[in-house]
């Protein structure tokens, strides 16, 4: 059954609701199979990727001004043009010239990148797409037709990551966020898992006792920050950090894993004013909290603890490379440059130039809400877009 919704989103067609009642079936059907509840990872992984009714498996539009969010790269070319110069840097360092980019979205930025390394007559041997959706890889192709027509040709799509270890660099924007996430809450000094239930056909949460896994990464949490957490504080653990980067680790044996996506260091992000957890939807350009209103159609996203990141890459064989805020990134990246080439002779272009520069950079819009960081192997910092600052003592 689909939830009531807020009056302030607007109401899905009828093909879209139909889509989400199919999944809303499926998901009920996992739930009863599992006697009764499911871990709230397990239901954001069938919400976002369940093949064909997922909200990234589907055909809505997400990306854009006509779909639920707008990335950086959507937000303007200067961020994938600055980002491909960071690319361009390492590999100075490497004998080869390779990407492989995660969560290619709508393709804009795979494009974009294309275009700055052609600019600096430095084209990738090689750029793959590891993408599972069949839906999102015709819309990359489309996009990089469209912008990048004669570089479509060096493009390749993965349903996984090569068999054999490869030099090369790694790129993902907001990739981190959209991974499946454990909740917990906090009872009596006890860790508790925040399950997934049914009541009817209507989902809802309780609570469990918490298994070895998340109750380690829990007191992990309190050890870090200095002190328990209080009482009824709800938050979420990302516990498929260690193996995505073990798996990284199998296929990288030298080159740069750069990700970029919001979030904090741990320190900050369980602070006691977070003590309802960073859940966040996104549907057609709203962001609300309620995880379970039309599954299938909107997003869902937690924030990212770089911290986490950081350990479990350190522990895959990775080094820390670089950490900073995305303005940060962006002006060691070359943004200066990249401006002055966006700019061009028309008034109007200069101005919108400008402006995407502010809504990337500025404090109030994505510079310091989003963050960067650089993990490595065979290769020695210092990264151009962390030489301005670099923020690893606060991992």
């Amino acid at each position: 059954m689909i939830r009531d919704r807020s009056p302030e989103l607007p109401a899905p067609d009828a093909d879209a609701l139909a889509q989400s009642e199919r999944l809303i079936e499926h998901i009920a059907a996992r739930i009863r199979y599992a006697g009764g509840s499911i871990g709230f990872d397990e239901y954001m992984e069938c919400a976002l990727y369940t093949p064909g009714l997922g909200y990234y498996s589907g055909g809505a539009q997400k990306f854009g001004a006509t779909g639920d969010f707008v990335t950086a790269p959507e937000l303007s070319p200067i961020f994938s043009r600055c980002l491909a110069r960071q690319v361009m840097d390492v590999w100075q360092r490497l004998d080869t010239r390779r990407v492989i980019e995660f969560g290619a979205g709508s393709g804009v930025m795979a494009a974009d990148m294309l275009l700055e390394f052609e600019a600096q007559a430095l084209l990738p041997e090689r750029y793959d797409i590891v993408e599972l959706s069949g839906e999102l890889r015709e819309r990359q192709r489309e996009t990089i037709a469209t912008r990048a027509a004669h570089l479509l040709d060096r493009v390749q799509w993965l349903d996984r990551l090569p068999e054999s270890p490869v030099p090369g660099v790694v790129v993902g924007n907001e990739v981190l966020d959209a991974m499946p996430v454990k909740l917990f809450v906090m009872r009596g000094g006890e860790v508790m898992e925040r399950c997934v239930t049914l009541d009817g056909m209507t989902f809802g949460f309780v609570e469990t006792p918490a298994d070895e896994a998340l109750a380690a990464a829990v007191r992990h949490i309190e050890t870090e920050r200095g002190g328990p957490l209080p009482e009824g504080y709800v938050s979420e653990v990302n516990l498929a950090l260690p193996g995505w980067f073990e798996a990284l680790d199998r296929v990288i044996e030298a080159g740069t894993v750069l990700l970029i996506d919001y979030g904090y260091p741990r320190r900050e992000y369980y602070l006691e004013e977070r003590r309802s957890g960073t859940l966040i939807c996104h549907y057609r350009h709203r962001a609300h909290e309620d995880v379970f209103l039309y599954p299938g159609l909107q997003d869902i996203t937690a924030n990212v603890d770089f911290t986490a990141v950081a350990e479990a890459a350190a522990d895959a064989g990775f080094d820390v490379l670089g950490y900073t805020s995305q303005a940060y990134f962006l002006m060691g990246s070359g943004l200066d440059a990249v401006f002055a080439q966006m700019q061009g002779e028309d008034i109007n272009q200069q101005l919108a130039a400008a402006q995407q520069v502010k809504q990337l950079t500025l404090p109030a819009e994505m510079g310091e809400r989003f963050q960067v960081i650089a993990l490595g192997k065979g290769i020695e910092p210092p990264l151009a877009g962390f030489a301005i600052n670099d923020y690893r003592a606060r991992l």
